[in-house]
């Protein structure tokens, strides 16, 4: 062998080692790291990407999809499979312990940290502690922004690692690499080809069944209006799916969390696409909105660097307490044909209903910070001028009605001028409100904004629910308390 070769082959020795010598120093990290949050991995979420791609081409209902949408389309069958393999690698991810505690816990804590003020709260920390070892737990969100992702993550760290079902808005370097390392998987929305949704279903059913702990967003995307969406079932119909196997019903539990934000970033485009909706119009192309994030993020550099930046308020989540799947399958099965047995319409009916019944769980949760609290006192009157001595006396009785109706209220002993100078400086640097003589305007461009804050936490209002919605300035496609 001569010297050049030699060369060759130690220096290919000396990068074997060093990919071996940075797996086992990654890996040993990041266990350190789940010691010291004392979070609990499903061991499912470890096994590699290969393995689970194996089990999927070998599923025989994956064999059957491919078959018929190869005689469907009048292709051969082995360019279906390709299809299939190239499905599971847009799906599947690669969780990196690593990845999730020590950087992806550490970029959302400083994001957070820079942006807003968090409060995490757990309505019946017990609850958790009382669940078998073997549960299968599944969190149901509310989406108002795309930083939930975030802020749940952040909000559950101490206590479990989630897998999230995320839409192919992600699906961009390096967005698509971080939420893979961090354990989520990618779908393909308003996507209809049955043989890709086997392939889905397929693998929801393959981690559930293994125990992996998941996060869903039943609204299927960003509310718009404030309002919580109607939920949308399918990813919950095919976790539901492994019910149908014995033993796996008593051990499934779906917990409501809800968020919620005195500053939504995106809540501008948001509201963009509301009216475009509602006009029948296209809303802000991808290049608009790419502009709007470059100019946001220009500024506040400008302002962070120049030492003018505040925070953004409040971001909150509230954490409530577990349903069982057990008893409801049981109801179900009580009335009639077990549930797995029914037709797939009067199936998917019935799975509609659960759900309408999670996300009513979630809104009886929703936090209220201090922005949407003086957004739907604002709400209440019907003049744009409003004095300073009735704003005060509003926000108090509003939040007196709140708190008896069992609303979660961020420190509901704050004095109601200390909450409402809060939500000031926001609703001011907005150009929402501002003062004049002895009380506040609300400006013209302001009226969108108050009316979509308040229409969050409009449904926990009680006796003052109807006067908040009677002044909803925005086109609005509602699911709770409308």
């Amino acid at each position: 062998m001569t010297a050049e070769r030699w060369w060759l082959a130690g220096l290919a020795l000396l990068l074997l080692g060093g990919v071996l010598a940075w797996r086992r120093w990654t890996r040993k990290a990041g266990l350190r790291a789940l010691l010291r949050f004392r979070a609990r991995v499903d061991r499912f979420k470890l096994t590699t990407k290969r393995y689970i791609a194996d089990a999927l081409l070998a599923d025989e209902a994956v064999a059957a999809a491919v078959v018929a949408h190869a005689a469907e389309h009048g292709m051969p069958k082995a360019q279906a499979w390709r299809q299939v393999r190239r499905y599971i690698d847009e799906i599947v991810p690669a969780f990196n312990l690593l990845m999730y505690y020590e950087f992806g816990y550490s970029l959302s804590k400083a994001a957070l940290n820079l942006f807003f003020k968090t409060s995490i709260t757990i309505r019946e920390p017990g609850a958790f502690e009382r669940l078998p070892r073997e549960s299968i737990v599944i969190y149901v969100m509310n989406h108002r922004s795309n930083a939930d992702y975030v802020l749940a993550s952040y909000g559950l760290a101490g206590q479990v690692a989630i897998s999230y079902a995320v839409g192919e808005w992600a699906r961009v370097f390096p967005l698509e690499y971080l939420f893979k390392s961090f354990g989520s998987y990618f779908i393909r929305r308003r996507y209809r080809e049955p043989l890709y949704h086997t392939v889905l279903e397929r693998y929801v059913q393959l981690i559930t069944r293994n125990g992996v702990t998941q996060g869903i967003f039943p609204e299927g995307g960003l509310t718009r209006d404030g309002h919580l969406r109607p939920p949308k079932i399918g990813l919950l119909d095919y976790v539901l799916g492994i019910a149908r196997e014995p033993g796996f019903a008593e051990r499934m539990y779906v917990v409501p969390v809800a968020l919620n934000y005195d500053r939504v970033l995106e809540d501008r485009t948001l509201l963009r696409e509301a009216r475009a909706t509602a006009a029948g119009e296209q809303g802000p192309s991808r290049s608009a909105q790419f502009r709007e994030v470059l100019n946001f993020a220009v500024m506040g550099f400008g302002r962070l660097s120049t030492g003018r930046w505040k925070r953004y308020g409040r971001a909150a989540v509230v954490i409530g307490a577990p349903v069982p799947v057990a008893p409801w399958l049981r109801a179900v099965d009580a009335e009639g044909p077990p549930l797995f047995e029914r037709p797939r319409p009067e199936r998917l009916a019935k799975v509609q209903e659960f759900c309408d019944g999670l996300m009513q769980r979630v809104g009886a949760i929703i936090p209220v910070t201090a922005v949407p609290l003086v957004c739907a006192a604002l709400q209440t009157f019907d003049a744009e001028f409003v004095r300073e001595d009735r704003l005060l006396a509003r926000i108090e009785e509003l939040r007196d009605a709140l708190v008896h109706e069992g609303a979660v209220v961020v420190e509901p002993e704050r004095e109601a001028a200390e909450s409402f100078e809060r939500a000031y400086r926001m609703l001011r640097m907005r150009h929402v409100l501002l003062r004049e003589g002895d009380g506040y305007v609300i400006l013209p461009r302001g009226r969108e904004l108050i009316s979509y804050y308040a229409n969050g936490i409009s449904h926990l209002c009680g006796p003052f629910a109807a006067r908040v919605q009677a002044r909803d300035a925005l086109p609005t496609d509602t699911f709770l308390g409308a």
